[in-house]
């Protein structure tokens, strides 16, 4: 391979991105895998009074109290079950860690440029306005959620003002 290939393949390379792949309800979601911190087992968290319903309260991780928000609830779907599959993606947004309750948490996958498409105006149980796109690999489409977006909007803080 000569050089101008070898460039071209690292700037292809660098553009590509890592997302992990989630699921609620019958969905599967993604987010960018460098604002994920971990992924830990849900446990019961501490409720906090007049919390809306999607923030399921705060929980103490190695000393930082962490909100912890249910995107299920957020995303309106009709069943919110807690079971051996259902974990907690814990981020990091602007300085701010979150813990976001999913269905279950089932890869990494790296999507080029190219197997990202805009987010379409209608049609999802979420405001186009947390969507950077649609991911496609083979027969699977991936909504890629901007979790910055969604967790810095107006009424993300609230969570803040729960954690304090």
């Amino acid at each position: 391979m000569n050089q101008t290939n070898e460039s071209a393949l690292a700037a292809a390379e660098a553009h590509n991105r890592e997302f992990l792949v989630f699921s609620l309800g019958e969905e599967e979601y993604a987010i960018d895998i460098l604002k994920v911190q971990e992924i830990r087992g849900y446990e019961n968290v501490t409720r906090i009074a007049n919390a809306p319903d999607f923030i399921k309260g705060v929980t103490n991780l190695r000393g930082v109290i962490v909100p912890i928000v249910d995107l299920r609830i957020k995303f309106h779907l009709d069943k919110v079950e807690y079971g051996g599959q259902t974990v907690v993606i814990v981020v990091n947004v602007e300085d701010r860690v979150v813990g976001i309750v999913v269905d279950g948490v089932s890869d990494v996958m790296t999507l080029s440029p190219d197997q990202i498409k805009p987010a379409p105006e209608f049609g999802v149980t979420l405001s186009s306005d947390f969507l950077s796109g649609l991911g496609s690999l083979d027969d699977r489409m991936l909504v890629i959620v901007d979790i910055d977006k969604l967790l810095t909007s107006d009424e993300m803080e609230l969570v803040e003002r729960v954690a304090e």
